[in-house]
C-alpha cells in the first residue's frame, strides 16, 4: 500500500510539472482523468456536490487502479488482495456519504428516513445500509483473488498453450475494469444518500 501511495503522489508530480498550453503525454493522462470523472460525479450527484466529491472519487479510481496493477511488479502483490484494503474504502465511502446527509439534513431528520416507508422496516433498512457496504467491498476483494488465481493457473499453462504477455495484458484489463467498477459502485452508493436528502 505504502508503495502504491508513492506511486500515486509520483504520478501526481509529473503530471503537474511544467503545465502547459500544450500538454505533455502525463499531463494528458491527468487531464482526461479529471475531465471525465468531473463528468461522472456532475452527472450521478448533480453540480452541488460534484466539486466536494469529485477529488475522492478520482483519488480512490488512481489508488485502486495502481493498488490493482502493483502485482506485476516482481515482489509485490495487490493490496486489494486484502479484505482489509477493499472493507476500508467502503465504509469510508459510507461514513462520507451518511455523514454529508447528517450535516445537510441534521441528526433527527436522517433517523427518520430509517423508518420510513413503515417504521418496523427499520431494521431492513439498516441491514441495507450496511449490506451495500459488504457487498462492495467483497466484491472487488473475491474479484482479484479470482484474476489472480486464474492467472497463475493460465501461468502454469503457458508453456504449451499461452504467451506470457497476453496473460499480463489480461491481468492489466482485468484490474482496470474492477478499480472502475468499485468506483461506479462507490458512486452510486453516494447517489442513493444524496437522492434521499434531495427528496426530502
Amino acid at each position: 500500500t505504502w508503495v502504491v501511495i508513492g506511486l500515486t503522489l509520483a504520478f501526481a508530480l509529473v503530471a503537474t510539472r511544467g503545465r502547459g498550453l500544450i500538454p505533455g503525454p502525463w499531463q494528458m493522462i491527468a487531464e482526461l482523468l479529471v475531465d471525465w470523472f468531473k463528468e461522472l460525479v456532475r452527472d450521478a450527484l448533480g453540480e452541488a456536490y460534484q466539486e466536494r466529491y469529485f477529488p475522492l472519487i478520482c483519488g480512490m479510481f488512481i489508488f485502486l487502479l495502481l493498488c490493482n496493477w502493483v502485482g506485476v511488479l516482481p515482489g509485490l502483490e495487490e493490496p486489494t488482495k486484502d479484505i482489509n484494503t477493499t472493507l476500508g474504502l467502503g465504509v469510508m465511502g459510507f461514513f462520507i456519504a451518511h455523514g454529508t446527509a447528517i450535516k445537510v439534513k441534521g441528526l433527527k431528520q436522517y433517523i427518520k428516513e430509517y423508518f420510513e416507508p413503515m417504521f418496523f422496516l427499520m431494521p431492513l433498512n439498516v441491514v441495507g445500509e450496511v449490506a451495500k457496504v459488504i457487498s462492495i467491498s467483497f466484491r472487488l476483494f473475491g474479484n482479484i483473488m479470482a484474476k489472480e488465481t486464474l492467472l497463475g493457473i493460465l501461468f502454469m499453462l503457458a508453456g504449451a498453450f499461452f504467451a506470457p504477455l497476453p496473460i499480463m495484458l489480461l491481468g492489466v484489463l482485468v484490474s482496470l475494469v474492477q478499480a472502475m467498477v468499485f468506483v461506479l459502485l462507490a458512486v452510486a452508493m453516494m447517489s442513493v444518500a444524496l437522492r434521499k436528502l434531495s427528496a426530502s
